[in-house]
């Protein structure tokens, strides 16, 4: 199937995210308010994390196993992430826009997170993990890497318990576009 990656990405730079239905049937959605990730002193984890940090039991890296943690993204009992999907953002891979932010522990792939960046912004899509605190600690270190680069928006879509840990708040839909708009209009770089 032929999919328009400049239709699709305008979808997301105008607010909408993709997902796949109970049956699997895939539709644009938005919210009426948006969860981020803060950039800024908000960000906030376990103390316990803390200790995983300072023992570097995990490497960071960009895109090196990109299909691997789409995979590990879809690989739930309940999933919105269909094999449709599997395959756009692949294509987005492949053209410079969906990027994968992971951590290795030796050559295991121990966690991962899934993301369409847009100028400044970071759209979050997914994450998932193998080896306990993979991540989490994929979550600190991307933001880490966020600020280094200048992003000024990490967009996480919808609220749950385990980003609130993180410091995740939510905005509404009139000030996420205001934020989205001047993302849009910077230009930030991923990778090293």
């Amino acid at each position: 199937m032929q999919y328009d990656v400049t239709s699709i990405i305008q979808g997301y730079a105008q607010g909408y995210f993709l997902m796949a239905d109970k049956d699997n049937v895939l539709g644009w959605y938005s919210s009426r308010g948006r969860t981020l990730i803060p950039l800024d002193k908000r960000f906030r984890y376990p103390k316990s994390l803390q200790r995983v940090l300072n023992q570097n039991r995990f490497q960071v890296s960009v895109n090196k196993n990109f299909r691997a943690v789409i995979e590990g993204c879809a690989s739930r009992e309940t999933t919105w992430i269909s094999s449709e999907l599997q395959n756009i953002y692949y294509l987005l891979y492949q053209t410079g826009w969906a990027h994968s932010f992971e951590t290795w522990q030796d050559d295991k792939l121990a966690g991962g997170i899934l993301g369409i960046v847009i100028g400044g912004a970071f759209i979050g899509e997914s994450m998932f993990y193998q080896i306990p605190e993979g991540s989490k600690v994929a979550m600190v270190k991307l933001v880490e890497r966020l600020r280094e680069k200048q992003f000024l928006l990490f967009d996480a879509q919808m609220m749950n318990p385990h980003l609130e840990r993180f410091g995740a708040y939510r905005i509404s839909e009139e000030e996420y576009r205001n934020l989205l708009c001047k993302a849009l209009e910077t230009i930030c770089n991923l990778n090293l």
